[in-house]
């Protein structure tokens, strides 16, 4: 079934990969653009995508571009360079960033692009790449009423749960207080899991008990299915990329003028982890950074839970 509108597609990563493939089915003719590795844009063409040269090239192509970065910085580039969606923009275009990024980069890019007759959209996500592939996520969305109107249909090709949250910026405000929630989650795990450790608790029976009352959620089943399990693909997002989100968070807090000493101190866990060149590492895995401040090697004590 082919629909009425053009999609472009910037960032085919972990998430994008499978927004793009679920509009993509649901008959949307699509433009992506990815980065250097090709294995995610080769099998978006397959499935009839076509590549774009550049975002300034999708601009003056497409209906709507979705854009799925890391952070604002990238976001910047591909709107600003001087090939980028700025340089194609034009009167309706519609420019849906999903990337977790700094509320006061969306609002000065919101200007830009309303002086070029575009609107910019702040969409960011819930949830995992497994979700994406599922179209299954959830999406934060910031815009007015109308758009958020002509937009629905989209975002429903690859999000199953959407909030209306308020004009342009209230979706990345949303998006940094739930990950500064889960990112505290984290650290908190870490602390609990290998304090557990240090007093002859093991991490599974950790795992057990907190699992089986009411302080148990699905990111703490999550967690521990890489602190217990080991499992490593159990939350494929990075420490980095999670530092960063708590430096927007406490930027934010900042400009606001309020108190934030928990954001502050989840902040330097992911600081650390970073600072000795493990940014790679996925979010779960700052248990074993945890417990090797601690003296502990985390997977040892796992493996004296199954021995």
């Amino acid at each position: 079934m082919n629909r009425d509108k053009t999609i472009g597609f910037i960032g085919v990563g972990y998430m994008g990969h499978g927004m793009a493939k679920n509009l993509l089915e649901a008959g949307y003719p699509m433009w992506i653009r990815g980065n250097r590795n090709r294995t995610p844009v080769d099998s978006l063409i397959s499935k009839g995508a076509s590549e774009a040269d550049s975002p300034r090239d999708m601009a003056q192509k497409c209906d709507i571009i979705h854009i799925c970065l890391s952070n604002s910085p990238q976001v910047e580039d591909v709107i600003r360079g001087s090939d980028g969606i700025l340089a194609g923009a034009r009167e309706g275009l519609i420019v849906i960033d999903t990337t977790t990024a700094d509320p006061k980069s969306t609002a000065a890019l919101a200007q830009e692009l309303a002086e070029k007759g575009a609107t910019l959209v702040d969409a960011p996500l819930g949830r995992t790449p497994k979700e994406a592939e599922a179209g299954t996520l959830d999406a934060m969305v910031g815009c007015d009423d109308e758009t958020f109107a002509a937009i629905k249909p989209v975002i429903e090709c690859w999000a199953g749960n959407i909030t209306h949250v308020g004009p342009t910026g209230s979706g990345h405000k949303m998006k940094l207080l739930m990950n500064f929630i889960s990112m505290s989650y984290a650290a908190l795990y870490s602390e609990v899991t290998v304090l557990g450790a240090a007093v002859g608790l093991s991490p599974a029976k950790t795992r057990e008990v907190i699992g089986g009352s009411r302080l148990s959620n699905g990111f703490f089943d999550t967690f521990m299915s890489y602190a217990v399990d080991r499992d490593r693909d159990a939350h494929k997002f990075t420490i980095a990329n999670a530092s960063k989100d708590l430096r927007y968070v406490n930027a934010m807090a900042t400009d606001a003028g309020v108190v934030n000493i928990m954001a502050g101190a989840a902040k330097h866990y992911f600081t650390h982890v970073e600072a000795i060149g493990k940014g790679g590492d996925y979010v779960p895995m700052i248990v074993d950074h945890v417990a090797r401040l601690n003296g502990l090697d985390m997977a040892k004590e796992t493996s004296n839970d199954s021995s």
